[in-house]
């Protein structure tokens, strides 16, 4: 797959068969309209092309709102749609000055003059354009000006549930991962470093790994301990990890860290990537610390048969 980030160095594409979106997660809504991009570009001899953005239209849109908590960062993101066979990705610098293009100013001096598509593939509730203006409706009034074909993507349900980037962070802020990672179609996963911490851990006979993620906007799953794999020097174990505050020991900063099952090295400074496979238990206080590794004992026994 060719990533392209400037708009001026574009190739000239064959038949070029387009979709638009930021994609967040990669997750089975978007994977279906890829197959279907695919499907109309070998009909037509054509190249994939997916346009995305980046920032996430939200960061300059609504800036002062809540953060954004992305699902996949731009880097991840291209590591999902490569696996899927796409020929070019499109990175398109979003600016308040593009979100300000009318949708007609949209469609004719960016998709049709930039890309001079044979076939475009939208979602049902695609919006583009100024205040979201255009749509579906604008596409089919000016298909036959610019010749294009155009296709729409229906709605996809998962067990009677619409899949959608929203739904998909819901379920994880909720610490349902099995309905996310079904909803993606993979597990949900984060990526980082390993950083020092208080060794606390090493101290409870569990030494953890201390994750310090690669991008803040990541969004982090519900706290409490999750069943997990983990990958790190080029070889996945099983692991058992937490997400909280340790409010036995009447911590306050929210912590990623994670006790990789059967492993004994020194993995300070190395990227770790973890894939969140169950949630096992919410965080919370004990009593004693003689309970709370009772109860560790019973997590990591939990993670090993959940991991397999």
């Amino acid at each position: 797959m060719q990533v392209h980030r400037d708009l001026q160095q574009l190739p000239v594409f064959r038949n070029a068969v387009i979709t638009i979106g930021t994609f967040d997660g990669v997750h089975t809504g978007h994977q279906y309209i890829l197959q279907q991009l695919q499907e109309a570009a070998a009909a037509c001899n054509g190249e994939t092309v997916i346009i995305t953005f980046d920032p996430h239209p939200r960061e300059v849109l609504a800036p002062h709102n809540q953060p954004v908590h992305l699902l996949t960062t731009l880097e991840e993101k291209i590591m999902l749609l490569e696996k899927q066979g796409i020929h070019h990705l499109v990175v398109v610098p979003f600016t308040k000055a593009f979100s300000e293009l009318s949708a007609k100013a949209y469609l004719e001096d960016f998709l049709i003059s930039t890309f001079q598509p044979h076939t475009i593939i939208i979602g049902y509730d695609h919006r583009f354009g100024h205040n979201r203006e255009g749509g579906l409706e604008l596409l089919e009034a000016e298909q036959q000006k610019f010749g294009f074909r155009l296709l729409e993507i229906p709605q996809q349900v998962v067990h009677n549930l619409t899949v959608s980037s929203t739904k998909i962070r819901k379920s994880l802020q909720e610490g349902a991962i099995q309905l996310a990672n079904e909803l993606l179609g993979y597990p949900y996963f984060i990526n980082g470093t390993v950083v020092h911490g208080d060794k606390m851990g090493r101290q409870l006979g569990f030494p953890t790994a201390n994750i310090s993620l690669n991008d803040a906007r990541k969004l982090i799953p519900a706290e409490g301990v999750y069943a997990v794999t983990v990958t790190t020097g080029g070889h996945t174990h099983k692991g058992a990890l937490n997400i909280g505050t340790r409010p036995t020991f009447n911590g306050r900063e929210l912590r990623i860290e994670v006790f990789i099952l059967d492993f004994d090295e020194e993995i300070y400074g190395r990227p770790i990537r973890v894939n969140f496979l169950d949630y096992i238990r919410s965080d919370k206080k004990f009593d004693s610390v003689e309970a709370l590794v009772l109860q560790m004992k019973d997590d990591v026994a939990r993670a090993r048969v959940i991991a397999g």
